[in-house]
């Protein structure tokens, strides 16, 4: 079974050479592939990957040209991916790549049919109580248990991501791939993962309160579209 890890980096140059570093563990297997998409930086995210990932040929490497959005990258990523099983996290480094390997022990204990998604803890209150709120609220317009939706890392199979049909390119990518996880029948493994500070750099939606009502607007929005798309 190989795995294929995406990571979106968007204006994360200052988190690159530690997110290449603690990556080069999974690359040393042969049963990962890292596939780091640089979606449509505008800092040295770009010149640096290009000037880093040059020496390191064990990486695959894409570019986003315009940022088009968080799930738009992701999608880019998936779509060369090799593996038999793919998915996503952060290049924030709150979450550890390497908890890909406890995922990955799930896999190879349950089988290829089943959806793996990390379960945070170590956050503040606020951010935990605001995780709560959202979760309580999919679970109740999408008729699924939807809990700590962004959580990372996010992996299924292959052939899960390409069923999709009209994937959204923003953060509802997360919620997308949750929820039509649970009509395909597959099976949720969750697993506890450290979430921490971020080293370098802020966050591009968790700044406030102001840009949470924003991104609460926008899962909202989405939402709402979803539950008419599959007709609750």
């Amino acid at each position: 079974m190989k795995f294929s890890l995406v990571i979106p980096c968007y204006n994360e140059a200052k988190n690159i050479p530690l997110l290449l570093e603690r990556c080069t563990l999974l690359v040393q297997n042969p049963k990962f592939e890292v596939i780091i998409v640089d979606n449509g930086s505008t800092d040295e995210s770009s010149a640096l990957l290009s000037r880093l990932l040059a020496t390191s040929p064990q990486f695959r490497f894409i570019r986003v040209p315009v940022n088009k959005g968080y799930g738009f990258g992701i999608l880019a990523g998936l779509s060369i991916a090799h593996g038999d099983v793919i998915g996503w996290t952060h290049a924030d480094l709150q979450a550890d790549p390497c908890d890909v390997l406890k995922a990955a022990e799930l896999y190879e204990l349950h089988g290829s049919e089943i959806f793996v998604k990390g379960k945070r803890f170590g956050r503040p209150f606020a951010d935990q109580l605001f995780t709560l709120g959202m979760s309580l609220f999919e679970t109740v317009l999408l008729r699924r248990r939807l809990w700590d939706i962004n959580a990372q890392p996010t992996l299924f199979p292959r052939t899960f991501f390409l069923s999709w049909e009209n994937p959204p390119h923003d953060f509802s990518l997360d919620l997308f791939a949750y929820y039509h996880s649970k009509t395909a029948k597959l099976t949720t493994h969750r697993f506890r993962v450290r979430f921490g500070s971020r080293v370098h750099g802020v966050s591009h939606w968790n700044v406030n309160w102001r840009a949470k009502l924003k991104f609460i607007r926008r899962t909202i929005g989405y939402s709402l579209q979803l539950r008419k798309r599959v007709k609750l």
